[in-house]
Protein backbone atom coordinates (compact mmCIF):
# COMPACT_ATOMS: atom_id res chain seq x y z
CA UNK A 1 0.00 0.00 0.00
CA UNK A 2 1.35 3.36 0.84
CA UNK A 3 3.38 3.55 4.53
CA UNK A 4 4.67 6.94 3.21
CA UNK A 5 1.56 9.46 2.32
CA UNK A 6 4.30 11.97 0.60
CA UNK A 7 7.73 13.32 1.10
CA UNK A 8 8.27 16.99 1.58
CA UNK A 9 12.22 17.23 1.27
CA UNK A 10 13.50 15.30 4.41
CA UNK A 11 10.10 14.95 5.74
CA UNK A 12 8.29 11.84 5.57
CA UNK A 13 4.63 11.65 6.82
CA UNK A 14 3.66 8.06 7.25
CA UNK A 15 0.65 6.96 6.87
CA UNK A 16 0.12 4.64 9.75
CA UNK A 17 1.20 7.37 12.55
CA UNK A 18 -1.58 9.72 10.20
CA UNK A 19 -4.28 7.41 11.13
CA UNK A 20 -3.30 6.43 14.64
CA UNK A 21 -3.33 10.50 15.36
CA UNK A 22 -6.82 10.35 13.45
CA UNK A 23 -8.07 7.41 15.89
CA UNK A 24 -7.19 9.16 18.82
CA UNK A 25 -8.93 12.44 17.47
CA UNK A 26 -11.85 10.49 16.72
CA UNK A 27 -12.44 8.94 19.85
CA UNK A 28 -11.86 11.73 22.14
CA UNK A 29 -14.27 13.82 19.85
CA UNK A 30 -16.83 10.72 20.14
CA UNK A 31 -16.38 10.89 23.71
CA UNK A 32 -16.47 14.35 24.50
CA UNK A 33 -20.04 13.92 22.64
CA UNK A 34 -21.28 11.23 24.93
CA UNK A 35 -19.66 13.09 27.94
CA UNK A 36 -22.50 15.73 27.63
CA UNK A 37 -25.75 14.49 28.99
CA UNK A 38 -23.85 13.55 32.14
CA UNK A 39 -22.49 16.25 32.73
CA UNK A 40 -19.01 15.77 32.32
CA UNK A 41 -16.73 18.95 30.30
CA UNK A 42 -15.28 18.46 27.29
CA UNK A 43 -11.88 19.36 29.30
CA UNK A 44 -12.18 16.32 31.64
CA UNK A 45 -12.11 14.56 28.32
CA UNK A 46 -9.36 15.81 27.09
CA UNK A 47 -7.48 15.43 30.60
CA UNK A 48 -8.43 11.95 30.37
CA UNK A 49 -7.49 10.83 26.93
CA UNK A 50 -4.16 12.29 27.46
CA UNK A 51 -3.54 10.05 30.52
CA UNK A 52 -4.72 7.51 28.48
CA UNK A 53 -2.92 8.27 24.66
CA UNK A 54 0.59 8.14 26.78
CA UNK A 55 0.05 5.42 28.77
CA UNK A 56 -1.09 3.27 25.79
CA UNK A 57 1.70 4.07 23.38
CA UNK A 58 3.45 3.02 26.27
CA UNK A 59 1.63 0.00 27.15
CA UNK A 60 1.43 -1.06 23.32
CA UNK A 61 4.91 -0.40 22.71
CA UNK A 62 6.55 -2.17 25.16
CA UNK A 63 4.82 -5.70 24.65
CA UNK A 64 5.11 -5.17 21.09
CA UNK A 65 9.34 -4.87 21.49
CA UNK A 66 8.50 -7.92 23.94
CA UNK A 67 7.37 -10.23 21.33
CA UNK A 68 9.73 -9.36 19.06
CA UNK A 69 12.77 -8.26 20.83
CA UNK A 70 15.07 -9.98 18.58
CA UNK A 71 14.40 -7.44 16.01
CA UNK A 72 15.16 -5.15 18.67
CA UNK A 73 18.62 -6.57 20.08
CA UNK A 74 21.24 -5.10 17.76
CA UNK A 75 19.16 -1.73 16.97
CA UNK A 76 18.31 -0.39 20.31
CA UNK A 77 17.17 3.02 18.55
CA UNK A 78 14.12 1.25 16.40
CA UNK A 79 12.52 0.85 19.95
CA UNK A 80 11.44 4.51 19.58
CA UNK A 81 10.18 4.59 15.97
CA UNK A 82 6.57 3.66 16.24
CA UNK A 83 5.63 5.54 12.83
CA UNK A 84 7.02 2.44 11.28
CA UNK A 85 4.17 0.52 13.09
CA UNK A 86 4.36 -1.60 15.94
CA UNK A 87 1.62 -1.37 18.73
CA UNK A 88 -0.28 -4.48 20.51
CA UNK A 89 -3.84 -3.14 21.82
CA UNK A 90 -3.64 -5.31 24.46
CA UNK A 91 -0.64 -3.43 26.23
CA UNK A 92 -1.85 -0.57 25.47
CA UNK A 93 -5.28 -1.75 26.76
CA UNK A 94 -3.66 -2.78 30.49
CA UNK A 95 -1.36 0.53 30.88
CA UNK A 96 -4.30 2.75 29.80
CA UNK A 97 -6.88 0.61 32.17
CA UNK A 98 -4.05 1.00 35.29
CA UNK A 99 -3.61 4.52 34.43
CA UNK A 100 -6.86 6.06 34.18
CA UNK A 101 -7.77 4.20 37.19
CA UNK A 102 -5.72 5.96 38.79
CA UNK A 103 -6.31 9.16 37.59
CA UNK A 104 -10.22 8.90 37.78
CA UNK A 105 -9.37 8.09 41.56
CA UNK A 106 -7.40 11.04 42.11
CA UNK A 107 -10.37 13.32 40.34
CA UNK A 108 -13.18 11.98 42.33
CA UNK A 109 -14.73 10.74 38.94
CA UNK A 110 -16.86 7.70 38.81
CA UNK A 111 -15.02 4.98 37.12
CA UNK A 112 -17.47 2.75 36.08
CA UNK A 113 -19.98 5.00 34.81
CA UNK A 114 -16.67 7.22 32.62
CA UNK A 115 -15.67 3.46 31.16
CA UNK A 116 -18.90 3.23 29.82
CA UNK A 117 -18.84 6.19 28.21
CA UNK A 118 -15.24 6.35 26.67
CA UNK A 119 -15.96 2.84 25.57
CA UNK A 120 -17.94 3.77 22.04
CA UNK A 121 -15.44 6.32 21.12
CA UNK A 122 -12.61 4.07 21.40
CA UNK A 123 -13.82 1.34 19.58
CA UNK A 124 -14.31 3.90 16.96
CA UNK A 125 -10.93 4.97 17.02
CA UNK A 126 -9.36 1.74 16.99
CA UNK A 127 -11.19 1.02 13.77
CA UNK A 128 -9.54 4.18 12.10
CA UNK A 129 -5.85 3.66 13.16
CA UNK A 130 -6.18 0.24 12.76
CA UNK A 131 -6.59 1.49 8.80
CA UNK A 132 -3.10 2.87 9.28
CA UNK A 133 -1.98 -1.14 9.95
CA UNK A 134 -3.20 -1.87 6.40
CA UNK A 135 -1.21 1.50 4.60
CA UNK A 136 1.80 0.34 6.62
CA UNK A 137 1.18 -3.32 5.85
CA UNK A 138 1.96 -4.33 9.53
CA UNK A 139 -0.23 -6.64 11.31
CA UNK A 140 -0.77 -8.58 7.97
CA UNK A 141 -2.49 -11.75 7.38
CA UNK A 142 -1.20 -15.45 6.24
CA UNK A 143 -1.46 -16.57 3.06
CA UNK A 144 -4.59 -17.15 1.43
CA UNK A 145 -6.20 -17.61 -2.38
CA UNK A 146 -9.45 -15.50 -1.35
CA UNK A 147 -11.34 -12.98 -3.77
CA UNK A 148 -10.56 -10.65 -0.96
CA UNK A 149 -7.02 -11.48 -1.24
CA UNK A 150 -4.37 -8.56 -0.56
CA UNK A 151 -1.29 -8.14 -2.21
CA UNK A 152 1.69 -5.44 -1.02
CA UNK A 153 3.95 -4.11 -3.56
CA UNK A 154 5.20 -1.24 -2.22
CA UNK A 155 9.14 -1.99 -1.50
CA UNK A 156 9.10 -0.05 2.09
CA UNK A 157 5.97 -1.87 3.32
CA UNK A 158 6.21 -3.80 6.41
CA UNK A 159 4.40 -7.30 4.72
CA UNK A 160 5.53 -9.57 2.45
CA UNK A 161 5.56 -8.61 -1.16
CA UNK A 162 3.86 -9.75 -3.94
CA UNK A 163 1.67 -12.55 -1.77
CA UNK A 164 -1.76 -12.87 -1.72
CA UNK A 165 -2.63 -12.23 1.93
CA UNK A 166 -5.35 -12.60 4.17
CA UNK A 167 -6.77 -8.52 4.82
CA UNK A 168 -6.16 -8.65 8.24
CA UNK A 169 -6.22 -4.98 9.25
CA UNK A 170 -9.38 -4.83 7.05
CA UNK A 171 -10.90 -7.73 9.45
CA UNK A 172 -10.22 -5.48 12.29
CA UNK A 173 -11.66 -2.41 11.06
CA UNK A 174 -14.84 -4.01 10.44
CA UNK A 175 -14.94 -5.97 14.02
CA UNK A 176 -14.31 -2.59 15.63
CA UNK A 177 -16.69 -0.85 13.37
CA UNK A 178 -19.31 -3.15 14.58
CA UNK A 179 -18.49 -3.06 17.98
CA UNK A 180 -18.86 0.88 18.12
CA UNK A 181 -22.36 0.78 16.63
CA UNK A 182 -23.16 -2.61 19.08
CA UNK A 183 -22.18 -0.17 22.17
CA UNK A 184 -23.70 2.82 21.08
CA UNK A 185 -26.93 0.53 20.89
CA UNK A 186 -26.32 -0.38 24.57
CA UNK A 187 -25.63 2.79 25.72
CA UNK A 188 -29.01 3.35 25.43
CA UNK A 189 -30.30 -0.14 27.34
CA UNK A 190 -27.34 -0.54 30.21
CA UNK A 191 -28.85 -1.82 33.26
CA UNK A 192 -25.99 -0.34 35.65
CA UNK A 193 -22.53 1.50 35.26
CA UNK A 194 -19.39 -0.78 33.94
CA UNK A 195 -22.12 -2.86 31.46
CA UNK A 196 -21.24 -0.97 28.06
CA UNK A 197 -17.30 -1.01 28.96
CA UNK A 198 -17.20 -4.78 29.92
CA UNK A 199 -19.15 -6.12 27.01
CA UNK A 200 -17.03 -3.92 25.07
CA UNK A 201 -13.97 -5.83 26.31
CA UNK A 202 -15.29 -9.16 25.65
CA UNK A 203 -16.61 -8.95 22.46
CA UNK A 204 -13.26 -7.37 21.41
CA UNK A 205 -11.21 -10.44 23.22
CA UNK A 206 -13.50 -12.50 20.84
CA UNK A 207 -12.82 -10.35 17.67
CA UNK A 208 -9.32 -10.54 18.41
CA UNK A 209 -8.65 -13.64 19.48
CA UNK A 210 -10.77 -15.10 15.76
CA UNK A 211 -8.60 -12.60 14.00
CA UNK A 212 -5.28 -13.70 15.11
CA UNK A 213 -5.79 -16.67 13.68
CA UNK A 214 -5.87 -15.49 10.22
CA UNK A 215 -2.78 -13.26 11.17
CA UNK A 216 0.81 -14.15 9.24
CA UNK A 217 3.39 -11.65 11.34
CA UNK A 218 4.90 -13.46 14.23
CA UNK A 219 2.23 -12.79 17.28
CA UNK A 220 4.25 -14.50 20.19
CA UNK A 221 3.75 -17.78 22.11
CA UNK A 222 0.84 -18.51 24.79
CA UNK A 223 0.26 -22.15 24.39
CA UNK A 224 2.78 -23.58 22.11
CA UNK A 225 2.47 -22.52 18.25
CA UNK A 226 -1.66 -22.54 18.63
CA UNK A 227 -2.55 -19.56 20.47
CA UNK A 228 -0.85 -16.44 20.56
CA UNK A 229 0.37 -14.02 23.07
CA UNK A 230 -2.17 -11.85 22.46
CA UNK A 231 -5.26 -14.32 21.87
CA UNK A 232 -3.75 -15.87 25.53
CA UNK A 233 -3.92 -11.96 26.42
CA UNK A 234 -7.52 -11.73 25.28
CA UNK A 235 -8.77 -14.99 27.18
CA UNK A 236 -7.50 -13.64 30.91
CA UNK A 237 -9.12 -10.73 29.89
CA UNK A 238 -12.38 -11.86 28.70
CA UNK A 239 -12.51 -14.14 31.95
CA UNK A 240 -12.01 -11.10 34.21
CA UNK A 241 -14.20 -8.56 31.88
CA UNK A 242 -16.96 -11.31 32.74
CA UNK A 243 -16.75 -12.10 36.40
CA UNK A 244 -16.98 -8.26 36.94
CA UNK A 245 -20.30 -8.30 34.81
CA UNK A 246 -21.40 -10.63 36.85
CA UNK A 247 -20.52 -9.01 40.10
CA UNK A 248 -21.69 -5.41 39.03
CA UNK A 249 -25.12 -6.97 37.76
CA UNK A 250 -25.84 -9.16 41.02
CA UNK A 251 -27.04 -5.73 42.97
CA UNK A 252 -29.24 -4.60 40.27
CA UNK A 253 -30.66 -7.71 39.22
CA UNK A 254 -30.91 -8.85 42.83
CA UNK A 255 -33.14 -6.04 43.84
CA UNK A 256 -35.86 -7.14 41.33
Amino acid sequence: MHPILFHIGSFNLYTYGLFVALGFMTALWVSQKNAQPHGISAQVISDIFFVILISALLGARLLYVLINFDSYKENWLDIFKIWNGGLVFFGGFIGAVVTAFIYLTMKNLKIWNTADILAPGIALGHAVGRLGCFFAGCCYGKACDLPIAIKFTNPDSLAPLNIYLHPTQIYSVFSNLTLFFILLWLQKRKKFDGMVFLIYIMLYSLFRFIVEFFRGDFRGNFIFDFISLSQGIGLIVFLMAFVLLIKLSRPFYGSK
